[in-house]
């Protein structure tokens, strides 16, 4: 592999190759409404790329609910279910992600799939991005803790046998670019629903259209630090 490529791209999922985040939002606003709560913006903005368990404490809390008294298990289990009859209803892509996908693949770049949401529901939307993409495939509850967390991508590294830093993270959320920082990989950054701030070993792009290989490479060289 030539050094001026990366050896892998680690792909986020949710908001960077497929639009799921609508559906996402649909889903935990019915799951605030179960608990008496109006989803505002700024809790919104609080679930948005995170882990399940992380996303069902942010309602939870919105909701004041001891600690003692939260049926987490059962309200992931709805949630769970909810979010995949959403899905069933279709999915798109994001702007320039098949190619984007395509182009890589056509150039032997390795991929790993990075994603906070379940291996269930990861499986369902493999339906419409192809698992065959991808060398491996890294969930949410995979690892000893999602995005925030560095493991997504340290795990995703470590499956391909590559430095963090030799890959390239293409991410949209503040949380998914605060996982790729702390497991030291340089990101390019898509921001969709949320903005994302400016920080070392980011670089940003508006969206994947027309990005190709030679885009992906330019932006892993300059977000190396």
């Amino acid at each position: 592999m030539s050094t001026n490529l990366p050896a892998a791209i680690l792909w986020d999922m949710d908001g960077t190759l497929v639009d799921t985040e609508p559906i996402w939002d649909v889903a935990m606003r019915d799951l605030a409404v179960r608990h008496g709560v109006v989803m505002d913006e700024q809790l919104r903005a609080s679930t948005l790329g995170n882990s399940l368990p992380d996303a069902l404490a942010r309602i939870h809390d919105a909701a004041q609910i001891p600690l003692d008294d939260r049926d987490t298990a059962g309200d992931g289990r709805w949630l769970l279910d909810h979010t995949a009859e959403l899905f069933a209803r279709g999915l798109e892509w994001q702007p320039g992600a098949r190619d984007a996908l395509d182009a890589v693949a056509d150039a032997g770049i390795a991929m790993v799939l990075v994603t906070n949401t379940v291996r269930e529901l990861t499986e369902t939307v493999l339906e419409t991005i192809g698992r065959s993409r991808f060398s491996a495939t890294v969930c949410g509850d995979e690892v000893p803790m999602g995005k925030p967390a560095p493991f997504p991508y340290l795990h995703a590294a470590d499956v391909l046998g590559y430095e963090p830093r030799a890959c390239l993270v293409v991410e949209d959320s503040p949380t998914g670019a605060a996982s790729a920082a702390a497991a030291g990989c340089p990101a390019l950054i898509v921001p969709s629903a949320v903005p994302v701030e400016p920080g070392p070993g980011r670089v940003f792009r508006d969206s994947l259209v027309g990005i190709g290989v030679d885009g992906l490479a330019d932006a892993w060289r300059s977000a190396l630090v």
